[in-house]
């Protein structure tokens, strides 16, 4: 068996400016990775690099030629766990460069087989959670806005960012404009522990589920601190990078954030998911901002997480790729008739 590689950057503006307490984004930068077999048949996957992580586009262009050749020299689409083996060997960092190529094997190897990857892995397409839509901060008036606009396309689920002088007002103005959706809040780091724990009991007044990274990854003892007094449930997210995080975290949080971007591969996407389970920390698969070619990938994973928060490629302006329907927040895994991970480009006009 044979198989031939190839990959593109892509350059995706969205269709408003994304800030978080970090920064504007404006447009997403993607690297889309093709592994074809002797028969023509293609699995496609997509790298969606953070620089918060040392990824770039730049960064994800530079190794892929070296992590391609170990799919090339093994050979079999179906030999996942050799190749994911292989490409930590050769390359350890990087790892949405490696997770583009883990998507774009597992696409392919669920298609020789002419199923869906929820299917190969045995997955009850039924028990996926909604997904959250995310809106990003902006001046007071825009997300209040952004809210209703949400909330009148039918997300019953909203994803808030805080991080500002301004997170009580902010919180105010979406629940003004969508008093019944469901309400999460994420500080991308932002608080100190004590600010944290304060803002989580106005915040729990207000019905917001739960509050994701409150403080620096940098600071663990800083999370126990939110997690032993906080008055809503704590996600880790910038804390829980890859499945060996989850012992040192499951006594500081609620909920591990896995990001397909973050673990460097499906295999190891799984093994997070295991290990948060036997440390008895809840689950939610979230995401950057991505084409479908890596979030059909992660809705896959759906029925195994608590919570959903799969909106990158819907906060893009046009996505070249078709992926998992998404209705009123409800992913529609079981609706899928692809194979593979369901991720198609979309004809050119």
């Amino acid at each position: 068996m044979s198989l031939d590689t190839e990959f593109d950057r892509v350059s995706l503006p969205l269709s408003d400016p994304f800030t978080i307490s970090r920064g504007t984004q404006t447009e997403a930068e993607n690297v889309i990775v093709r592994v074809t077999d002797e028969g023509g048949m293609t699995g496609v996957g997509g790298a969606a690099p953070s620089a918060h992580y040392g990824e770039t586009a730049a960064t994800v262009e530079a190794v892929l030629p070296d992590l391609l050749a170990v799919v090339e020299a093994v050979g079999d689409p179906h030999a996942l766990h050799e190749i994911e083996s292989r490409m930590a060997g050769v390359v350890n960092d990087n790892p949405a460069a490696r997770c583009a190529v883990s998507i774009a094997v597992h696409d392919l190897a669920a298609k020789r087989l002419g199923v869906p990857l929820y299917r190969l892995w045995g997955l009850d397409p039924s028990s996926s959670p909604a997904t959250s839509f995310t809106v990003g901060l902006d001046e007071t008036d825009r997300v209040r806005e952004k809210a209703a606009d949400a909330a009148a396309a039918g997300y019953p689920i909203l994803k808030l960012k805080l991080g500002t002088d301004r997170d009580r007002e902010l919180v105010h103005a979406v629940r003004e404009a969508a008093p019944d959706a469901r309400l999460r809040v994420d500080a991308n780091e932002a608080w100190t522990p004590r600010e944290a724990v304060e803002k989580s009991e106005w915040l729990a007044d207000r019905d917001v589920e739960f509050v994701e990274q409150p403080v620096p990854a940098e600071d663990p003892e800083g999370l126990r601190f939110v997690y032993e007094r906080s008055a809503l449930p704590i996600a880790a997210d910038e804390s829980c990078v890859t499945s060996s995080d989850i012992p040192a975290i499951a006594d500081r949080c609620d909920i591990a954030n896995l990001k397909l971007m973050k673990t460097g591969g499906l295999l190891e996407a799984r093994r997070l998911i295991a290990a948060a389970r036997a440390h008895g920390l809840e689950v939610m698969c979230g995401c950057m901002i991505e084409s479908n070619t890596s979030i059909a990938a992660a809705a896959q994973l759906a029925p195994l997480v608590d919570y959903a928060d799969l909106d990158g490629s819907l906060l893009l302006a046009e996505d070249p790729y078709d992926g998992i329907s998404v209705d009123n927040g409800d992913i529609r895994l079981g609706d899928q008739r692809r194979a593979g991970t369901g991720a198609r480009r979309r004809p050119e006009e």
